[in-house]
């Protein structure tokens, strides 16, 4: 099953994906996008480590998303990603659209032949005022349109606000 599980900051999106992922009792490789390059980022990272199960698997990669999916799945497995945004926000940086194309494009190619559970965790950008600059309009366009993409090929897709899942799509959790 594909599952994507949106909200905004501190919605507890990721806290929702974990417990599914457990929920589902087998193996987890949490697939982690961020690249902590400053003091808060890392506190972040760390609360999510803290929060984590120790038996879980931990693969670290901030763009090369469908090459780690591939990789990493399998029947009879589960793989967590958190989160989509971040990984959206680590190829914009690079400022070659060239590769944001081509990563965006194998992600969505790959996942519906993967087998095993798969759940993403994303930021949903696009409910707020447009904002002012050219880059930050292009990341929530690009979210925007990598989350409609995801979401046709998600069995299950989910909003969490203030802790609470809405489901949008598929079976009620």
């Amino acid at each position: 099953m594909l599952q994507l599980i949106l909200g905004g900051a501190r919605s507890g999106k990721s806290r929702l994906a974990e417990k599914l992922a457990s929920d589902t009792r087998l193996p987890v490789t949490y697939i982690a996008t961020s690249q902590p390059l400053d003091g808060e980022m890392n506190d972040r990272v760390a609360q999510h480590r803290a929060r984590r199960p120790a038996e879980w698997a931990l693969v670290e990669e901030p763009l090369a998303l469908a090459r780690v999916l591939r990789d990493n799945a399998g029947s009879g497995q589960c793989l967590l990603v958190d989160c989509l945004t971040l990984w959206l926000t680590n190829l914009l940086m690079l400022d070659n659209p060239e590769q944001l194309n081509a990563e965006r494009d194998a992600l969505l190619e790959c996942v519906g032949a993967l087998p095993g559970e798969i759940i993403f965790v994303s930021n949903e950008t696009g409910m707020g005022v447009v904002p002012l600059g050219e880059l930050t309009r292009r990341y929530v366009d690009e979210a925007g349109w990598l989350h409609q993409a995801l979401a046709e090929r998600c069995q299950r897709v989910v909003l969490t606000v203030a802790g609470l899942p809405l489901t949008l799509k598929g079976t009620a959790l």
